[in-house]
């Protein structure tokens, strides 16, 4: 990072906010989402202001969605928030390239699991019924956005197991088993990633990933189908929850 002349005298806009428009400057030419910029000690001296002068001006990239700070480890820099709505009948390719982004499905890993504790008292179905259990790996414009963990119980659409390798789960649902979902809940929490999840979506395990449970029934026998708990970048998404 350069060493800055902050301007002084009337007319002048304040140190602060100099500063702000030149770190905002450097961040979107210069470094990539998950990188750490200077100490602000460092930082100060670099514009040779004092400490208060230079957090100001962190705030401005922070209020902005730049970067973030974070105790004990620094100011990082955050990957621009994607919006993704959330609704009844939200579908992840259909939501995402109406905006105009590229999407991609891939499935990481898929068998026949017994259903336990949570799984099964979310699905309505017996410990040790057969679920079908699918982790998939969505991108958007190539980079990772989201995985997911998705429970559904054998009985309901088994040809799931042999036939369903890419693409909308969701569609597949409707032309194969002639089931369509609808989202009866979801519940957001914030967490790390573990070491896992880490790897697949391609990001530190010093940032926080949104974690989404969801249930989703069947609109004619109002039955749960699909049991689903997505991990979302936290520095690449922006949920909106709509009815």
């Amino acid at each position: 990072m350069s060493v800055y002349q902050i301007e002084k005298g009337a007319g002048c806009q304040p140190a602060y906010r100099q500063i702000s428009e030149k770190l905002t400057k450097e961040v979107q030419s210069l470094y990539q989402p998950g990188d750490l910029l200077p100490p602000e000690n460092a930082l100060a001296s670099l514009f040779g202001v004092n400490r208060h002068t230079l957090r100001k001006a962190v705030d401005e990239l922070v209020i902005d969605g730049l970067v973030q700070r974070q105790h004990g480890k620094g100011i990082y820099v955050l990957d621009t928030a994607i919006k993704y709505s959330i609704g009844s009948r939200t579908r992840f390719t259909e939501a995402l390239e109406a905006q105009g982004y590229s999407t991609e499905s891939q499935v990481l890993d898929k068998k026949v699991i017994s259903a336990r504790g949570k799984v099964a008292k979310r699905l309505g179905i017996a410990e040790g019924e057969q679920v079908i259990y699918i982790e998939s790996l969505r991108k958007v414009e190539g980079r990772p956005f989201c995985l997911i963990s998705h429970y559904l119980p054998l009985a309901i659409c088994p040809e799931l197991i042999e036939n369903y390798d890419s693409g909308s789960l969701h569609k597949f649902l409707e032309k194969s088993c002639a089931i369509n979902l609808t989202r009866q809940e979801s519940l957001v929490s914030t967490t790390l990633p573990d070491a896992d999840e880490g790897k697949k979506l391609q990001m530190p395990l010093r940032i926080p990933i949104l974690k989404v449970k969801s249930i989703n029934i069947d609109t004619k026998t109002q039955i749960p189908v699909e049991y689903a708990v997505t991990r979302f970048r936290g520095d690449s998404a922006e949920l909106s929850f709509k009815p």
